[in-house]
């Protein structure tokens, strides 16, 4: 499996540096060992307990497992206890973290329906007394465990060089492009518990990275991109994963001696992933299947597991049928489509299921790419690697002068992955700001406005009539920030740092 080399050598301190993307529905690890003098590899994390050795996957699905509130085990082991009553599984728990910006129209559609979604947002709930931090928590220790085991499995001295580094280990959490500094602050606190780094340090060992501008690094490191970028090039990245699909637009400012990018203006988030097409396909089978006595839930469940690890998966809006598999040889009901434990459904009842998604992502593209002028957009993310939503949006996209370019690596994790490519490159110098971004100062009288305040000013030391609490704007909505330094600003809560 090819991975990103960069092309100039390493000249600080010796580190290593672990990339992390816990996302709704698959989880990915990558690393890069930098040594003085050597190029910069990134290694993908890959062997996770219960996964085929042959399979070389680099993500596991996002499920945490709890006996009562005992940890039992994370990713793919979650497997062998799904069906057990005695275990719970955490899944889809990133969109607990979710802002409320993000928690907007995402249920499915009635059977049959081309209504909206509802406005209500249906989260599956966390295992009995365990907290949503403790979830973080359980699965930072578990994917730091294990890449500590690949890491002195596959390094020359591995287990010294790990050991001699770890305290000054460097990480980068990946996240959506709709969270800020609230969402930041949680996973910072979580991987303070998890022991990743210690209080004192986490300031200045943990990095962000938004996915949208980690899947452009993986995107970049693996197209054929001197085929169609060139000083100038305005294009779009749709990262497209389980519960968010984040698109970012950008400008290529220069080529050589490296590839310099700029935001065009602020990236678009929403919460459209696919996740919501498997929700859409438990109602559409909901409905489809009343009166059959394969419609309880127990059997739906099962056949909504089939038709995401295989039917949504290989769906291109071409197949008049599609099979979902659910059971065994006796499992029949032919009025219902049910042969022999197999769902036979129809291209439109699949179709259904995707619809009201994509057409979220595509009114979210549109709203970026309005007035501009893109040649390329490039597809990234899980469910970017949707037949389906590919030749949908070539097809929407395509009218306007588009391409849409995909990289086909279905077992690797883009913004894992890209977010060491990140750490390496920074190839993006400068970022539109989605909020206004300031501070509360004590400012001279000097606008129509302060007048309002006079009775509450006073003379500060240098003799100007001054009135306090301000908003002192740093940088604005919109307004591209020049990245030459980097300021950590938290929230104040209760006289406690967030």
């Amino acid at each position: 499996m090819a991975v990103y080399c960069s092309d100039i050598p390493y000249t600080a301190e010796e580190k290593i540096v672990v990339a992390m993307d816990i996302g709704t529905t698959h989880t990915g690890v990558s690393y890069v060992y930098c040594y003085p003098g050597q190029k910069p590899r990134v290694n993908l994390v890959t062997l996770w307990p219960g996964q085929a050795v042959a399979s070389g996957a680099a993500k596991i699905p996002t499920f945490v497992v709890y006996k009562g509130t005992r940890l039992e085990t994370c990713g793919q082991q979650a497997d062998d206890y799904l069906d057990d009553p005695e275990y719970t599984i955490a899944k889809w728990f990133k969109l607990h973290l979710h802002p409320e910006s993000l928690k907007q129209s995402d249920n499915p559609p009635g059977y049959g329906s081309n209504s909206n979604y509802s406005s209500k947002l249906e989260i599956p709930p966390l295992p009995a007394s365990v907290t949503l931090q403790r979830v973080y928590v359980d699965i930072m220790k578990y994917l730091l465990d294990h890449t500590k085991q690949f890491f002195e499995g596959h390094v020359s001295n591995g287990e010294s060089i790990w050991r001699r580094l770890r305290h000054r280990m460097e990480f980068v959490l990946a996240t959506p492009n709709g969270w800020d500094i609230t969402q930041q602050g949680f996973l910072r606190r979580a991987a303070i518990t998890a022991e990743l780094v210690t209080a004192g340090d986490a300031d200045t060992l943990i990095k962000f990275v938004t996915e949208g501008e980690a899947s452009v690094h993986y995107t970049l490191a693996y197209s054929p991109s001197k085929s169609w970028l060139s000083a100038g090039t305005i294009f779009a990245v749709i990262d497209a994963g389980g519960s968010t699909v984040d698109s970012t637009l950008y400008r290529c400012k220069s080529l050589e001696p490296h590839i310099e990018l700029e935001e065009v203006c602020a990236s678009e988030c929403i919460q459209a992933g696919g996740v919501f097409v498997d929700r859409a396909a438990e109602s559409m089978l909901r409905e489809k299947l009343r009166g059959s006595k394969y419609g309880d839930d127990d059997t739906r469940t099962d056949m909504v597991r089939g038709f995401e690890s295989k039917t949504k998966r290989l769906f291109d809006g071409t197949q008049m049928s599609n099979v979902v598999e659910f059971g065994g040889n006796k499992d029949n009901d032919r009025t219902y489509g049910i042969i022999k434990g197999k769902l036979i459904l129809s291209k439109d009842e699949v179709a259904q299921t995707f619809d009201n998604v994509i057409g979220g992502i595509v009114e979210s593209c549109q709203k970026l790419l309005r007035g501009r002028r893109v040649e390329h957009i490039l597809l990234v993310g899980g469910f970017g690697e949707s037949p389906y939503l590919k030749k949908r949006l070539m097809d929407i996209f395509s009218k306007q002068g588009a391409t849409v370019v995909t990289v086909e690596q279905p077992s690797r994790k883009a913004a894992a992955e890209g977010g060491a490519i990140w750490y390496i490159k920074r190839q993006v110098k400068a970022r539109a700001a989605r909020f206004t971004l300031g501070t509360i100062s004590s400012v001279a009288v000097h606008r129509a406005e302060h007048l309002e305040r006079i009775e509450s000013a006073f003379v500060d030391s240098d003799g100007l009539l001054t009135v306090r609490n301000t908003f002192t704007t740093l940088v604005k909505k919109v307004r591209k920030s020049q990245l030459t330094y980097v300021r950590v600003i938290h929230p104040i809560k209760n006289g406690l740092i967030g």
